[in-house]
């Protein structure tokens, strides 16, 4: 009865209501809200703010508020604190009040974002990448609630307006200048029908880039070339057959051998296979990632995104997408990138070509007649290679085992900078495979820890990566380490056997070392100037390939995994006369995805049935491209520039050999590859200092000149 008597009470009331509506707007038919508002809740939380102050107040306020807490579930898990902060401030903006916040702001979005977009890289599964696709328009639409707040910019702008009176320091004002200009790079300035048009793009531009990536994945994972017959492994050294054994074992196919288009598995593949048909079928497999006409194809996600890019770039202002780019960065336009790939173009395309002649001859020897191919490459490259240098790749992996060039990089930096590396045995992993060491300073002080995961899975995407999942920065006037990750895809070892790498697997895992310590050293107070220009990243990485093989730092790592001999002194000799050899075929790759990345990106018009593949062949033909020499990253399965992280960028690499190349001429003119010294204004200059300065009065900190191309030119035996 009780029940009854309420719910009867409860219509009562709505049906009084509703007559009060209604004769409210019969009273007053043109009754409008004064309080700003896109949603209910919105209305319902400023109702609540307009008992303190007036309509006006409120709707001031709440633009801070709303942008920060785009959702009722945002506002819910907000600290009371945190709103009460924005809702109340009535201070004259200034750096500690408006600037410090909005840098240290989002710390749980930004540590939840780091672990979740490290392991969806390095150990995803279909779940977070359906996450991510539900993700990745939310985080477009925060950022933009952000950039796009004019209460926000107001703030911003009147700071930086009046920064000469602030007192201050190098640091702040740094920070201070690089908000304003993301900012303004943000859309900022645009009115509210442009800006509006810019959040749509940024949301389609993000799921393209995501999309492309996933399908990318998918079409690496999906490739499998299955061998039943022994005698279709000729050539292959074991270590490779019995990887490949394992393979077919876990996937169902005992007995049988399955290589991938992984990497570890593809290029030792092209590399050793004597069965020419099959080396056609796996290159063909691999070149043609993202281009099979299938659900995971690529052409028209490309032609969608540059276009979207294009139309971005015109709408902030830009007459390509590369100029909106380049404007922030080292090179600063695309004519200056253009000038550096042409100048190092011509004398590498001349000696690929002489590197072609030489393939050509080996395979005259063999009593053939065929004109190579891309999947005769390495093949018979390395039949030339070991004809003029008597050296084999395989005499060098017993020497190389993966623990062994581990602690040879850990050496490296010791000596350098005096820092240590202990393993931790005891701290939470990404993946079971993952190792974790504490790195400390040579006075004993915590720089950070070091993830390091090495091996290919399906879960992790190719190619190989330094990445945080905490960035550095200062708490409560205390400096936080940073936790850095190293993930790479080395050649996975049979059961029992240690991972032997090639000289080239050497030279990454020292690579992406050097971005470790870049990340481990960097000590500044402020998330905003932790960065650096993308085409200064690449120095501390590249820098430290150059000791990988220096005959000093062999001799103390390179041991045969079996005896434990040093490698011998006329390994270490042919590996030093080798080591140019090659570089016309490895420049030139890397040149033609450098130019075709640039060449989508400066383009005025995209039109509707531009086919991307044509595109392709006819702006790296047009330069001479050698038909055997596919460049590095083919448009469908470009990641570094469709995937985004180096659109319009990926030029950088060489832009930053120029410098490390000059670089490590500064510890050579000193005779000693140590020099504490010339490693301390590195350290400081460089490594330390992340955004703070302009990058290249960082170098020229460290060097004392600018870079020239000769060192660049001569260390790849172009000149």
């Amino acid at each position: 009865m009780k029940k009854a008597a309420a719910a009867e009470d409860l219509s009562a009331k709505k049906k009084l209501a509703l007559q009060v509506i209604d004769r409210l707007k019969t009273e007053y038919p043109d009754a409008a809200c004064t309080l700003d508002y896109d949603h209910a809740w919105q209305l319902l939380v400023s109702v609540r703010l307009a008992a303190q102050c007036t309509d006006a107040r409120v709707n001031i306020v709440v633009q801070d508020l709303f942008a920060k807490y785009p959702s009722v579930a945002a506002l819910a898990a907000a600290e009371p604190e945190e709103i009460e902060a924005i809702v109340n401030q009535k201070s004259v903006p200034d750096f500690e009040n408006t600037i410090v916040p909005l840098d240290q702001s989002g710390k749980l979005l930004r540590k939840v974002s780091a672990v979740f977009y490290g392991q969806n890289s390095a150990n995803t599964s279909d779940e977070m990448q359906e996450l991510s696709k539900q993700l990745s328009p939310m985080l477009s639409k925060h950022e933009d609630d952000i950039s796009l707040n004019p209460k926000l910019f107001e703030r911003v702008k009147q700071v930086y307006e009046n920064r000469d009176k602030m007192g201050l320091n190098k640091e702040q004002s740094k920070l201070l200048e690089e908000t304003y200009k993301d900012f303004v790079r943000g859309g900022a300035n645009l009115d509210a029908e442009k800006q509006a048009k810019l959040r749509e793009l940024n949301s389609e531009i993000a799921m393209l880039q995501l999309t492309f990536g996933q399908n990318m994945l998918k079409e690496t994972n999906d490739f499998q070339l299955i061998i039943d017959k022994k005698e279709d492994l000729s050539g292959l050294p074991e270590s490779l057959i019995a990887n490949a054994a394992e393979t077919a074992k876990t996937a169902g196919q005992e007995g049988k051998w399955i290589f991938t288009l992984h990497n570890p598995s593809v290029m030792p593949f092209l590399q050793y296979a004597d069965n020419r048909a099959l080396r056609e079928q796996i290159f063909k497999g691999y070149i043609n990632r993202g281009n099979n006409n299938n659900d995971a194809d690529n052409k028209e996600v490309v032609r969608k995104l540059v276009a979207k890019r294009l139309e971005k770039a015109k709408l902030m202002g830009y007459k390509d997408y590369a100029s909106f780019v380049l404007e922030d960065r080292m090179a600063k336009n695309s004519e200056n990138v253009y000038k550096l790939l042409d100048e190092v173009w011509t004398p590498a395309l001349n000696k690929a070509k002489e590197e072609l002649a030489d393939i050509q001859a080996e395979i005259k020897k063999e009593g053939q007649s065929l004109e190579a191919e891309g999947w005769d490459w390495r093949y018979y490259f390395e039949k030339a290679k070991k004809a003029k240098f008597d050296l084999d790749e395989n005499q060098i992996r017993p020497y190389l085992p993966l623990n062994q060039v581990r602690e040879g990089a850990f050496y490296v930096a010791n000596k350098l900078y005096g820092i240590t590396f202990t393993e931790l045995k005891d701290m939470p992993l990404p993946h079971p495979d993952a190792l974790a060491f504490e790195c400390k300073d040579k006075d004993g002080t915590h720089l950070g820890v070091l993830y390091m995961d090495f091996f290919p899975r399906a879960s992790k995407r190719g190619g190989a990566w330094c990445g945080t999942y905490r960035s550095q920065t200062y708490v409560d006037g205390k400096r936080q380490g940073p936790v850095v990750t190293i993930v790479c895809n080395f050649t996975q070892p049979a059961a029992g056997q240690p991972a032997l790498l090639s000289a080239d697997e050497a030279s990454t895992l020292f690579h992406e070392f050097g971005h470790g310590l870049h990340n481990l050293f960097k000590d500044v107070h402020y998330y905003g100037v932790s960065g650096v220009p993308r085409d200064f990243v690449e120095l501390p990485s590249q820098v430290m390939e150059h000791w990988v093989f220096e005959p000093e730092v062999l001799k103390v790592y390179a041991k045969h995994y079996q005896t434990g001999e040093v490698i011998p002194a006329d390994l270490i000799e042919k590996l030093d006369k080798s080591g140019k050899y090659g570089q016309g075929f490895a420049t030139t790759e890397y040149l033609a995805a450098s130019l075709l990345d640039m060449d989508f990106h400066v383009l005025t018009d995209v039109p509707a049935d531009l086919d991307v593949m044509k595109f392709e062949e006819e702006t790296l033909g047009k330069r001479g491209l050698l038909k055997q020499i596919p460049s590095r990253y083919r448009t469908t399965y470009f990641n570094h520039t469709m995937g985004g992280g180096y659109t319009a960028g990926y030029y950088s690499y060489i832009w930053a050999e120029v410098l490390d190349a000059d670089a490590y001429e500064a510890y050579k003119e000193t005779g000693d590859i140590f020099n504490q010294e010339v490693a301390g204004k590195f350290r400081n200059y460089i490594l330390t200092p992340g955004g703070i300065d302009d990058a290249m009065d960082m170098y020229k900190n460290f060097r004392g000149k600018e870079p020239g191309t000769d060192p660049l030119l001569k260390n790849r035996g172009l000149k």
